[in-house]
């Protein structure tokens, strides 16, 4: 890399750390707790620190909006979300890293079969409010209704909706641990998880993100990371 790293490490971590936003409501990106968060996130934000020369703090949260809102309130220096247009208003993303779907789950005896037939009128769908899903899912839906809370298609345990949405991991282990539910076929989106700092940042800074992550991708950091916290190597984005 040719950046200048003292002036990106000045422009990253003006406290002198490098304060990195983790949500741990997405269990691909990471794992543990909020005092003990591990994952590839937590791998990545820590080769950040590494190559800029300052230690890392590690701001965890349980849901996507929250990590979003740290970003932009100057809690955090940067995040690990989906690539949104109502957030690339604030925030300058990378290429992703990781590339997950977003899928359905529905009571087993429904008669939503696939993608389409959930955008339906009189159909619910639980959402995590303000995640990834939740952004798409509010431009892409004509006909059903979105219920936004902030455990997502937990809620249909105690809440008799027709539809949950999520990652297909979660959806795919709710359906699992719960009798009486299954999962739709196929994906109504391609979710491109990728590092991101407020646009407030230099260009140098951007840059110096940007051609990191692909130096992890290529490298194949990214996937060994998933490995070891249990995920699947597949689920690494390919190089830009």
């Amino acid at each position: 890399m040719s950046a200048d790293l003292t002036a990106v490490a000045r422009d990253l971590a003006p406290t002198g750390a490098l304060r990195a936003s983790i949500n741990l409501g997405n269990a691909v990106l990471a794992q543990g707790t909020l005092d003990e968060p591990r994952g590839v996130t937590v791998d990545i934000a820590h080769v950040v620190g590494e190559r800029l020369g300052v230690p890392v703090e590690l701001v965890t949260f349980d849901g996507a909006r929250k990590s979003f809102e740290a970003m932009a309130t100057g809690a955090a220096d940067i995040c690990f979300l989906a690539i949104d247009p109502v957030r690339e208003a604030e925030v300058a993303f990378t290429e992703p890293y990781v590339v997950i779907e977003g899928a359905y789950v529905v009571p087993a005896a429904s008669a939503l079969r696939t993608v389409d037939d959930v955008d339906t009128d009189g159909v619910r769908v639980a959402v995590k409010a303000g995640s990834a899903y939740d952004l798409h899912l509010t431009r892409a839906l004509q006909h059903a209704t979105l219920v936004r809370n902030d455990v997502g298609v937990a809620s249909l345990v105690s809440e008799p909706l027709e539809a949950g949405a999520g990652i297909r991991e979660a959806v795919t282990a709710f359906a699992e641990a719960n009798s009486g539910f299954r999962v739709v076929d196929g994906a109504f989106m391609q979710i491109r998880q990728a590092v991101g700092t407020t646009r407030t940042r230099s260009a140098e800074s951007v840059a110096f993100l940007r051609e990191l992550v692909e130096e992890l991708k290529a490298s194949g950091f990214v996937a060994d990371a998933l490995e070891r916290a249990g995920q699947r190597r597949e689920a690494a984005a390919p190089p830009a």
